[in-house]
């Protein structure tokens, strides 16, 4: 079976504190932390890209987040406890807020613990998502991940 880039997506925290993936596959995860009532599209989604985000003309390494219809005054409070928990210097794009050279996480226990923390700190339910590069499906199946969470992307 041919190795190539698979996104698994609609993952809970739950669910993802039980798969044990090789970390060095990971190539980028999300946390989209949804706000109630779903309507309102009130979120935070706070990922990483292994090989850095797009800043201008430069690739930034480290945790990222972007928030979508949240009061301006709860930003701060977001920023400050992702910067407690993973360091970085604090540089903002738009909605997106820059933790550059923050700790970086890639075990599904650090993901599934940010997203359970987020959720009850922030009042969210957490939906997370998973790409990995350069390991096959059944590799994955293997690790614990559903293939009925499995998202393939076109090469």
């Amino acid at each position: 079976m041919a190795k190539g880039r698979m996104r698994y997506w609609k993952i809970t925290s739950e669910e993802l504190s039980g798969y044990d993936y090789d970390e060095k596959n990971l190539l980028n995860w999300e946390i989209k932390c949804i706000r109630e009532p779903e309507d309102s599209a009130q979120f935070i989604g706070v990922f990483m890209y292994k090989h850095g985000t797009a800043y201008d003309y430069e690739s930034v390494k480290g945790i990222c987040y972007f928030h979508n219809n949240i009061d301006r005054k709860e930003v701060p409070s977001i920023t400050g406890f992702l910067q407690g928990k993973f360091g970085g210097k604090e540089m903002e794009k738009g909605e997106r807020i820059f933790l550059k050279d923050s700790k970086e996480i890639y075990s599904a226990k650090d993901i599934s613990s940010l997203a359970k923390e987020m959720e009850n700190k922030f009042n969210t339910k957490a939906i997370i998502s998973l790409e990995f590069e350069g390991i096959t499906a059944e590799q994955l199946k293997e690790a614990g991940l559903p293939e009925a969470k499995l998202l393939p992307i076109p090469t």
